[in-house]
């Protein structure tokens, strides 16, 4: 396959969209990042977070490359999925809410032991303040361990907006976060490009009206981000710089 016809399947959108760019502007005046996967590799210090908790309950634990496939839908829907078949109905509401909190003070414990920036997120991060962009991380993390590791890893990078799960706010991919976000921003949806890893990223990104790419190098596949409507994919943060220079 051709270097150019792989960039058509890789960015089938963006170029679709070209022309119509350079006659209104810049296409994207802002970026709204996913945090678990796409800005940090938090991987390990879920899976540790989590397994603790397990252990401690009288369950099993699990490898950590398993727990690619539980994150990104709240911890709420992660403990569930980290249960074996059966334990929550065993556990019922008092229990599974203690393992639910029994995890997230783990994780707010162990949140910035092994989590790590993605190689090429520093540079991605200054190109976006170099062309004056607005930027904001939406995530189903916590909102006190999302505001945790922002301050820890991103301390000179002005995002607009950080916001975590909170009480009585819609999880992704409910729009209603992300619309929100638009707002803060003054800007259309479609002038925003939404960057996230996982099925639940391209949903939201849709269904808000942004312009949805998909991570690959975060915890999922380029087919389920795909399948989940990823306008694009990028393999590596350079190439995200470059969707957004346009």
């Amino acid at each position: 396959m051709s270097r150019r016809n792989s960039e058509k399947i890789r960015f089938p959108t963006e170029m679709a969209k070209g022309n119509e760019a350079e006659k209104d502007g810049p296409q994207f005046c802002a970026i709204v990042f996913d945090l678990d996967g796409t800005l940090l590799d938090t991987l390990e210090d879920l899976g540790e977070a989590m397994n603790a908790a397990l252990l401690d309950f009288g369950y099993p634990s699990h490898p950590l490359a398993a727990y690619k496939r539980m994150v990104g839908n709240g911890l709420e829907t992660l403990v569930v999925r980290a249960l074996p078949p059966g334990a929550e109905k065993e556990l019922g509401a008092q229990g599974l809410k203690a393992l639910t909190e029994a995890m997230r003070a783990n994780y707010q414990e162990k949140a910035l032991k092994a989590t790590r920036v993605y190689p090429g997120i520093c540079d991605l991060l200054a190109a976006v303040g170099q062309m004056g962009l607005k930027s904001g991380v939406l995530t189903n993390k916590p909102d006190p361990a999302t505001q945790l590791v922002i301050r820890h890893f991103f301390p000179s990078h002005p995002f607009t907006a950080v916001q975590g799960a909170k009480p009585g706010t819609p999880l992704k991919p409910d729009p209603t976060s992300a619309l929100a976000m638009a707002e803060d921003f003054a800007l259309r949806p479609e002038r925003i490009l939404y960057l996230g890893d996982s099925d639940v990223d391209m949903r939201t990104a849709k269904a808000a009206g942004m312009y949805a790419v998909g991570a690959t190098w975060g915890f999922r596949s380029a087919g389920e981000l795909l399948a989940s409507g990823a306008d694009a994919l990028c393999a590596h943060p350079r190439e995200v710089a470059a969707l957004l220079i346009g």
